[in-house]
């Protein structure tokens, strides 16, 4: 016997935050001095179907396991549930995630009335690095500060997920 539950979507979201942020690539180290704190993380992706993602998270000796729906509106928000977990259960999780790992480290760069997030990124993906702006309003203004470039929003080559099956440094090889 099969037995459905129907859940009004109003419940549904409410268990869930809509993540709305902005992707820029990053022009120069400057970041470093204006930067609050700073983590390595490492993470891996249990599902990275598009349209939804299942990742473990080793962030400073904390574990979290995070699902994000499809991106929204070209890639401006998605909802998103995070929850930490214990760093056994991290590291368990590991074990069941896709080849690739991805390797960065965190850094935290409070500007006008906003927290720049810019991820270094190590390893296959040493070179890049990119920033995000996390906003209240998909209308929400910010100051820039002076290390943004491009805006890279909804561009799929930048999401976490895709960099762990196609890494920064073989970009170019996979152009020819």
């Amino acid at each position: 016997m099969q037995i459905r539950v129907r859940i009004p979507l109003h419940l549904y979201f409410h268990a869930m935050s809509l993540e709305i942020e902005r992707k820029f690539l990053v022009l120069d180290d400057s970041y470093k001095r204006l930067s609050a704190s700073h983590s390595r993380m490492k993470q891996g992706y249990i599902c990275s179907e598009r349209g939804r993602t299942v990742r473990v998270r080793l962030t400073d000796g904390r574990g979290y396991l995070t699902i994000k729906g499809p991106s929204l509106n070209g890639g401006l928000s998605r909802y998103e549930f995070e929850k930490e977990i214990t760093l056994d259960e991290a590291l368990s999780l590991f074990t069941l995630c896709e080849p690739g790992v991805v390797d960065k480290i965190r850094w935290r760069v409070p500007f006008g009335q906003h927290l720049f997030e810019v991820d270094e990124f190590l390893g296959e993906n040493q070179g890049l690095v990119v920033a995000e702006v996390e906003l209240r309003s998909e209308s929400e203004t910010f100051l820039r500060p002076d290390f943004l470039g491009q805006e890279v929003t909804g561009q799929r080559r930048y999401y976490n997920s895709c960099l762990r099956v196609h890494p920064f440094t073989r970009w170019e090889e996979e152009k020819q």
